[in-house]
């Protein structure tokens, strides 16, 4: 294999463009092959500084546009002589103010106020009111920053790698996904359809089914209460309506079809083979009947194919479970069979299940 064939193949296994069947035999390849493992490293580290150089590019322009549309100088000057423009300022800028100025025109116009150069006391006023008004801006910052370093205290690996979808199999914060999602990651956050992230640990993998379960560990996080589907044990007639729930973007999006096939691909008996369109974000979501139990979970896409896509069958998700031992998952997780929502409209499952499908964010260190 040439050194460009390589690269070609690695671009696509780190774009997650490679086949299922291609993606295993290449993994087995890093395995078995300590130079291949090392390009795949390097290129991976590679395109993160690039698109990390990028995202620092794109923000200093974004910093310099707004620079050039507010010129803090040219206000003071104008102030100078036309102290009633301040009302006007604020009605003009005031979004891109709250956005990156609002601290620097707080100050200029605190330095007019006491050089004295607006005396009159229908001016002080005014400048008074605009004054508290910035402040209550720079409050408003202030504490929008806290939030985001929260957020960001709390996710704290800097190396992201990708995302997937999981769903809850117990209250008390078990979420199942795919094994390949969090296969060789250093650090897993789990976060919800309000955007609130947790810290979650791999308890046990089954590289098999393509199964990993997590536990939810971060001390914030609270009980789900009952879930709302069951876990179906026998066999899903071909032609059976089917969807899924998943983050293949920020937030949640829902896609529909039907079974296609009793098996998966290449007659692969682990799994099903769908007629839905996924995405790669969709890997570990949960695949439904129209009577609201899982049959499945996502596990792959047909890359020559629009609109195929594969899933573990639910009766092997089922057999993961139960093999893993019960001191690993403190005494053991029982999956019921049936769910809450049979006589529900799709809307109306879709609303329950989105409190129960996580996005799940990795990263290595």
């Amino acid at each position: 294999m040439s050194d460009i064939e390589l690269l070609s193949i690695i671009e696509n296994y780190l774009k997650g463009e490679l086949s299922e069947d291609e993606r295993i035999r290449f993994e087995m390849l890093r395995h078995d092959n300590a130079t291949v493992d090392n390009r795949v490293k390097e290129h991976e580290l590679f395109t993160n500084h690039l698109k990390q150089y990028g995202e620092r590019v794109e923000f200093e322009n974004l910093l310099n546009s707004i620079h050039q549309e507010i010129d803090v100088h040219a206000l003071k000057e104008e102030l100078v002589d036309h102290p009633s423009l301040i009302v006007r300022i604020w009605r003009n800028h005031h979004s891109k103010i709250a956005l990156a100025a609002s601290i620097a025109l707080f100050t200029v116009l605190g330095t007019l106020f006491f050089e004295g150069l607006l005396r009159s006391q229908e001016q002080e006023q005014k400048v008074t009111n605009l004054m508290h008004a910035f402040e209550n801006v720079k409050h408003s910052n202030d504490e929008n920053t806290k939030t985001i370093n929260h957020l960001k205290a709390s996710i704290a690996p800097s190396n992201y790698k990708g995302i997937g979808t999981g769903f809850a199999i117990s209250s008390d914060g078990y979420i199942v996904t795919n094994f390949h999602v969090v296969n060789g990651v250093d650090s897993v956050y789990i976060q919800n359809s309000d955007g609130d992230a947790y810290h979650a640990k791999v308890v046990s993998t089954n590289p098999l089914y393509d199964i990993a379960v997590l536990k939810i560990t971060d001390p914030s996080f609270k009980s789900l209460g009952p879930l709302p589907y069951g876990f179906k044990r026998g066999h899903t007639d071909l032609g059976e309506d089917v969807f899924t729930l998943g983050y293949s973007k920020d937030d949640a999006v829902c896609s529909k079809g039907y079974l296609s096939s009793g098996n998966g691909f290449k007659g692969d008996s682990i799994k099903y083979q769908l007629s839905m369109d996924v995405d790669y974000g969709n890997s570990g979501g949960p695949v439904l009947d129209s009577k609201g139990n899982v049959i499945g979970v996502i596990s792959s896409k047909q890359l020559l194919s629009d609109g195929v896509s594969f899933a573990v069958k639910s009766s092997y998700l089922i057999k993961a479970i139960k093999s893993i031992p019960a001191d690993s998952v403190n005494g053991g997780l029982s999956l019921a069979s049936k769910g809450n929502m049979a006589n529900l409209s799709r809307p109306q499952q879709i609303n329950k299940l989105q409190n129960y499908v996580f996005m799940v964010k990795v990263y290595n260190n």
